[in-house]
């Protein structure tokens, strides 16, 4: 069984590419990432006028950083750090990674991936969101 490393964020099930976890407001239709129940923030509606929506995990790189050394938790340098406009609005920022070897920079289309960062205590995968150039794989 594959474990999300923030459950709160996105799906560990079998979609591809995985879905995020955002919301909606029911009265203006404004769409954000992450979710939350405090309200919209684009019209000041109630919480009760918010519902969870999922993201298709899928949108337009449009800028990123370099980190070319970084010591932790399974993201060794070099890797990238984009603004990624989703395709349902949300701007986020996420790790970018390049499988082929292939460039990746603004304007290319990316999509989400689950990428294993080890086992828990009771041996499920654990998966950590990504994002990868469309049609790499």
């Amino acid at each position: 069984m594959r474990v999300p490393l923030q459950p709160d964020l996105y799906c560990a099930d079998d979609s591809s590419p995985p879905t995020l976890k955002g919301a909606r407001c029911r009265s203006c239709g404004y769409v954000f990432f992450p979710a939350h129940r405090y309200g919209c923030e684009a019209c000041g509606a109630l919480p009760d006028r918010i519902e969870p929506t999922a993201l298709a995990g899928t949108g337009i790189l449009r800028s990123f950083a370099t980190v070319h050394s970084h010591q932790g938790r399974g993201t060794e340098g070099p890797f990238s750090i984009g603004a990624i406009m989703l395709d349902e609005g949300p701007t986020i920022s996420a790790v970018v990674m390049s499988r082929s070897g292939e460039a990746v920079g603004p304007g290319d289309r990316v999509r989400s991936i689950l990428v294993a960062q080890g086992k828990d205590a009771q041996d499920n995968e654990i998966v950590e969101l990504r994002f990868e150039k469309a049609g790499e794989r």
